[in-house]
């Protein structure tokens, strides 16, 4: 009788989940930020020295949660109605370096009287603020680019103010749909006069935070921009050769 080989038992196949990619760390200046203070008009601002940047966008652009997405504590309130946000506030990275969210603007059901005095505000902190060192703009990807971006964009491009936007919400739409988006704002800044830059950006998944950091870094003059600022200030002073001391060729 002839025997029958025994079928060798089938190995598991493991799937393994493709690699992700690793979470960045927050940088430890951001993980002590601290509320400073609130001021209703410019007047009333903290002493204007030092570097700041300023949060602003639309009343339901998500302004607040990305500003505490970027800080460990809830700095910014964040409220199911859209327009709370009527002061200036003012948060501590450090000594000379502060966060600063400014009042939301072009939500309709706030009253008009209203509306032109937050306007006013905003306006007098972005043309008159010495210190401030660049803008984050915050745009619902679904809704970029509205009259109210468009003309505060303006406002900055004439002081030569450095704008980074933020295309909020990214998790509403599908990695396609939200990579085309992006795309229609790069083309539409080309046509924009001024330092502009923008990103994707999701608060719920806290994704796009790294890119964001880095911008707040180079504008506050942290991390590898110092380093490269004294790298540049030693070459520059290489170059300083003393009238005299130039070996002839």
């Amino acid at each position: 009788m002839r025997q029958v080989k025994k079928k060798k038992p089938l190995k598991k196949i493991i799937y393994e989940p493709a690699s992700q990619v690793p979470k960045v760390l927050q940088p430890k200046h951001y993980n002590t930020v601290s509320f400073l203070t609130s001021s209703p008009t410019l007047a009333q601002c903290p002493l204007d020295d030092g570097w700041e940047v300023a949060f602003a966008g639309r009343s339901n652009a998500g302004k607040s949660s990305a500003l505490n997405c970027l800080t460990s504590a809830r700095l910014a309130r964040t409220s199911k109605t859209p327009g709370r946000t009527q002061l200036i506030n003012f948060f501590n990275v450090d000594e000379q370096r502060r966060l600063v969210d400014l009042p939301g603007y072009g939500y309709a059901k706030v009253p008009t009287t209203i509306r032109r005095e937050w306007g006013h505000h905003l306006g007098d902190y972005v043309t008159q603020r010495k210190c401030l060192a660049g803008m984050v703009i915050m745009m619902d990807i679904r809704h970029p680019l509205t009259d109210f971006d468009l003309q505060l964009i303006d406002v900055a491009a004439r002081r030569d103010l450095p704008v980074h936007i933020l295309l909020t919400k990214a998790d509403k739409l599908k990695r396609g749909p939200a990579a085309n988006q992006l795309q229609f704002v790069r083309n539409a800044l080309l046509s924009i006069t001024g330092n502009l830059s923008v990103q994707l950006f999701s608060s719920l998944k806290s994704s796009g935070t790294a890119e964001a950091w880095d911008k707040l870094d180079e504008w506050f003059k942290l991390g590898a921009y110092v380093a490269t600022e004294s790298e540049a200030a030693i070459d520059a002073s290489l170059l300083d050769v003393p009238d005299g001391d130039e070996s002839a060729n």
